[in-house]
């Protein structure tokens, strides 16, 4: 995706904000860019027991006067946060799981819900761990014909923050919730929920328990438990569309999950990601289409696997698109 040039300004000058922040205030990069954040959305720098100081203050203002977000379209202002987030990871320890969705992966699962649900003008959209909105905002910025309601949970209130963040710079209107996505969830039934989900094991087994697909012995994988909290919220026939293990039903632990999903729903595809997306073959990742039963829904005569194309190949590459929205428009239905 080619960067609009007016964004490399406003990331530079931001950048400087953020240091001199950190350096002023004692703070580590992201509350930093939380605070610059608040001070762009107020217009006001904000003081506190004297800090920042009066001298920082005035740089800070003649940085903030070098900022313009009007000329930047929405997805270029959450290109600028996304930006200034993976400069922040250079800085601090980030767990695996709160890395950013790439922009690639990003726009396929735009792509896709594009396709199935070309012919509703509503649509409400669940990210189901929502981590700092990139890969949401993504999908509402580029699914721009129908009117999207747009939802996100979290159990991280520093990455929801930075999603609040990110949402006001934009002017995207949202709905962040701050729980855990396997307590009863406060949203409601949704059309689609996406989600790249969070890899590993869940550690509150008698939480664990409740649900069908978790693991009799030991701690359960929590983006089992995900999918199949998923899949509760759907509405019927809505359409979940997950990044997940590459591996998702090679484990023992795949086939209570492959059966859950046969009991409540339809599996429609499993496509395995380009491999030159992911540093090795055990990263890879893959992208599930799930369906919940009811309405128009019903199970595809075959289910679609298969592996994306390396980007670089970029005929074979757009033909599997095609043939992959081919498979949608002909067998995932939706009222």
């Amino acid at each position: 995706m080619a960067l609009n040039p007016k964004v490399e300004p406003n990331l530079q000058v931001l950048g400087q904000t953020i240091a001199l922040l950190q350096e002023d205030m004692d703070l580590d990069y992201f509350d930093a860019l939380i605070e610059t954040g608040d001070n762009l959305l107020t217009g006001e720098i904000q003081v506190e027991d004297g800090h920042p100081k009066p001298a920082t203050v005035a740089k800070l203002q003649d940085l903030y006067d070098q900022v313009d977000l009007t000329s930047l379209a929405a997805d270029d202002v959450r290109l600028l946060v996304q930006l200034l987030i993976l400069k922040g990871y250079k800085q601090e320890v980030i767990q695996p799981n709160h890395q950013m969705t790439p922009d690639t992966i990003g726009l396929l699962l735009a792509n896709i819900l594009t396709v199935i649900f070309r012919n509703h003008h509503q649509l409400s959209l669940l990210d189901m761990g929502v981590g700092t909105g990139n890969l949401l905002f993504t999908l509402l910025n580029h699914l721009p014909d129908q009117d999207v309601t747009g939802m996100g949970v979290d159990n991280d209130d520093t990455l929801l923050t930075l999603a609040s963040l990110s949402s006001q710079l934009q002017q995207v209107k949202v709905e962040l919730f701050h729980q855990d996505g396997l307590d009863p969830l406060l949203v409601p039934a949704v059309d689609a929920v996406v989600s790249d989900l969070p890899v590993g094991y869940y550690p509150i087994d008698e939480k664990a328990e409740k649900f069908a697909t978790h693991n009799q012995e030991g701690h359960s994988f929590a983006h089992h438990l995900l999918i199949e909290q998923s899949l509760n919220t759907l509405k019927p026939g809505g359409v979940g569309v997950f990044i997940v293990p590459a591996g998702l039903f090679q484990t023992p632990a795949g086939l209570p999950l492959v059966k859950y999903i046969q009991q409540v729903g339809y599996l429609q595809a499993l496509l395995n990601l380009p491999q030159g997306l992911f540093g090795n073959t055990q990263a890879r990742k893959a992208i599930l289409v799930v369906q919940k039963q009811g309405g128009n829904a019903q199970q595809a005569s075959q289910v679609l696997l298969g592996d994306f194309p390396e980007i670089k190949n970029q005929d074979e590459f757009a033909k599997f698109v095609h043939e992959l929205e081919a498979f949608l428009v002909a067998n995932v239905v939706v009222k």
